[in-house]
């Protein structure tokens, strides 16, 4: 299991657009991919969830991934956020 911490830069926060394009990244690995705000986890790939958790910019946000592709996993979803959010 990986788990790494990302603060949300994105102005508007975890809104419609990269929340579709997150779960959508998530989708192309085999882990579970999760992203935990204020105690409360969801899984990335659930475009709906994603939005439900309220993430706005200046959020702290943890991504664990779990699974056979975890390094990958990672990376490729540090690399999203990074350029995304």
């Amino acid at each position: 299991m990986k788990t790494f911490e990302y603060t949300i830069k994105d102005e508007l926060g975890i809104h419609a657009r990269p929340a579709g394009l997150l779960a959508k990244t998530a989708k192309n690995y085999q882990s579970e991919i999760t992203i935990t705000k204020n105690g409360k986890s969801v899984v990335c790939t659930k475009l709906m969830a994603l939005m439900g958790l309220g993430v706005k910019c200046g959020d702290t946000v943890t991504v664990t991934v779990n699974g056979a592709d975890e390094d990958a996993a990672e990376a490729g979803i540090k690399a999203f956020l990074e350029a995304n959010l």
